[in-house]
């Protein structure tokens, strides 16, 4: 699937022509003064849907260095600095990654070493971690005391498919978050979907119009898959006019060991690391404004803010 892919791709040229395409029409939306920031317009996708995010490259704390079953703080807080001193700070975590670990290592290598202005943080609500209406506002305060914030930044429902969105509307899970919005301690409110495109994201999207951004897991193998549509669900996003971030753009790391075959296809085109090519291709899309990657190691670390420090769309 990936060399047919890119051989489609560099046989039709039709990335080159998609991505002329979306600048010419992002230049007539400026220029037509339609009421929207067109400032930083990369391959048409407008980067400032939200001005507190520096760049499109996020950290995503679901796989961590380890050393001894536990996370590695001195590695971690080293991969935290080299985060922001790149210019990216956005963080996303949530209370299941690495069995509670995520939440707790984030404070520790990144909240109580940086002033709050310095990072933008991400948690979840997610299904496992509540039962009833009452448990949700405790198990969500207990995030912030053990994140050590006051707020979020962005705050998901997590994993959202149809039987845990049947969860979440049985305790108005959605209802609580925007109280808790409006609160303050939520910024911006958003889901991460996790299901076919067809009804469930949908049916959200349009019963809570107060979602401000969704999540989905998108990558060029999956694109087109009918078990993931990554297409479809990104489709559905756009339909709606909601920015997406980007999930799994490497497949868990699928993407990084290719098959020979395919490896030397991208290696003859001396564009970057395997994984290069899986976030920018992930990350050139309209309405994309935040591609997410779990790095384990500081080499991964250097390699993914070697090619999203300038980004350029493939």
């Amino acid at each position: 699937p990936v060399r047919a892919f890119f051989v489609s791709e560099l046989e039709s040229g039709a990335t080159v022509f998609y991505n002329i395409y979306c600048r010419y029409t992002a230049a007539l939306r400026c220029f037509s003064g339609e009421k929207e920031n067109c400032n930083n317009i990369y391959g048409g996708r407008k980067m400032s849907y939200f001005e507190e995010v520096k760049k499109n490259f996020g950290f995503g704390c679901m796989r961590l260095p380890m050393k001894d079953g536990e996370v590695d703080h001195e590695e971690f807080s080293r991969m935290v600095d080299y985060f922001i001193d790149a210019g990216f700070n956005y963080f996303d975590t949530a209370r299941g990654y690495l069995g509670g670990k995520s939440e707790k290592a984030l404070r520790k290598c990144l909240v109580d070493r940086y002033p709050r202005e310095k990072y933008i943080l991400t948690d979840k609500l997610t299904a496992s971690f509540f039962k009833t209406e009452a448990d949700v506002r405790p198990f969500f305060e207990s995030q912030l005391e053990i994140c050590g914030v006051d707020y979020f930044d962005f705050y998901l429902m997590h994993a959202q498919n149809h039987d845990n969105f049947v969860k979440f509307k049985e305790c108005r899970a959605y209802e609580q978050a925007l109280e808790f919005k409006k609160e303050g301690k939520i910024h911006h409110f958003g889901i991460s979907f996790h299901d076919t495109a067809d009804v469930p994201a949908d049916t959200i999207l349009t019963e809570y119009p107060q979602v401000e951004f969704v999540q989905i897991q998108l990558n060029y193998v999956d694109f087109d898959d009918s078990a993931v549509q990554s297409r479809r669900c990104y489709e559905v996003c756009r339909k709606h006019g909601k920015p997406v971030i980007v999930m799994e753009p490497v497949k868990g790391g699928n993407l990084v060991k290719l098959p020979d075959e395919a490896k030397k296809i991208l290696d003859d085109l001396h564009g970057g690391s395997p994984a290069s090519y899986a976030i920018r291709f992930a990350a050139g899309f309209d309405g994309i404004f935040m591609v997410l990657s779990g790095m384990s190691n500081m080499a991964q670390m250097e390699d993914n803010i070697l090619s999203m420090r300038d980004f350029k769309p493939l």
